[in-house]
């Protein structure tokens, strides 16, 4: 890891927060600290409003924070920046009606061909969010332990994204949370948003530092190391909040 980053990236669910589910205080605080010292980007594939939901609303006192931060939601596929006001997007790399339609009959078609499409559910399956088609196996409201014992070892995930990838050639097939597949527009994935912030901030992937809790081969934060950025394997957001709590008294305030 670079010795002293200027930004810091995270993935959000399972890394800051359990899945869908708000940031607990502690990480809070951790992140307006962590904004006073360097900028922090958060990059996962939910929406806008599940980042609001999660992460924003739930920082203390942080309007100085804001002004420091960069949401990427859709594994990147979008980009916001608070402006003083809110929050609103640089760019939104949406798909074309047409790309959009082919993802979802193509992921639905392969989860019911492998069996994996689950009769009892929390929320759709299927969600079109824009810049993103995201397969939930359990719906997008499901219970955290319902998540955890569905794929434990990731086997479904990948052999899904297998068989969908072999169908969309034109597009990017990847295994998302812990029961989620996502597609977007092919070369459109985490490092891609690691190079928005470069581009946007000014600041070299040199000097950045990535925390994710899927940086295997098979998780969609591995094209970030994959990249050469500097990762660090985290194991839920307690390990990420302890090394959080090592790091942010070795940055200097601004």
């Amino acid at each position: 890891m670079t010795a002293a980053p200027r930004l810091v990236a995270f993935d959000l669910d399972d890394t800051l927060a359990p899945s869908k589910s708000p940031v607990d205080p502690r990480v809070a605080e951790q992140l307006v600290a962590l904004a006073s010292r360097v900028e922090v980007a958060i990059i996962s594939g939910g929406r806008m409003a599940q980042f609001q939901a999660q992460v924003v609303d739930r920082l203390p006192g942080a309007p100085d924070a804001l002004a420091h931060m960069h949401l990427l939601p859709t594994c990147g596929t979008q980009y916001w920046r608070h402006d003083g006001d809110a929050f609103r997007a640089l760019y939104e790399r949406d798909l074309t009606d047409d790309e959009k339609s082919r993802a979802l009959a193509a992921v639905e078609v392969e989860a019911r061909r492998l069996g994996y499409w689950e009769e009892r559910t929390w929320g759709p399956i299927l969600e079109d969010r824009g810049s993103q088609i995201t397969f939930s196996a359990l719906g997008q409201a499901a219970p955290v332990d319902a998540k955890k014992a569905w794929d434990p070892t990731s086997e479904k995930k990948s052999a899904l994204r297998d068989a969908v990838a072999a169908r969309l050639p034109d597009l990017e097939v990847r295994s998302g949370g812990s029961t989620s597949v996502d597609i977007t527009r092919r070369g459109i994935d985490k490092a891609y948003g690691m190079r928005q912030l470069a581009e946007q901030t000014g600041i070299d992937l040199a000097d950045m530092v990535f925390y994710g809790d899927r940086l295997d081969p098979d998780g969609n934060d591995y094209p970030v190391r994959e990249m050469g950025v500097a990762c660090v394997a985290v194991d839920g957001w307690e390990d990420t909040a302890a090394k959080l709590d090592v790091l942010i008294p070795s940055l200097p305030a601004r």
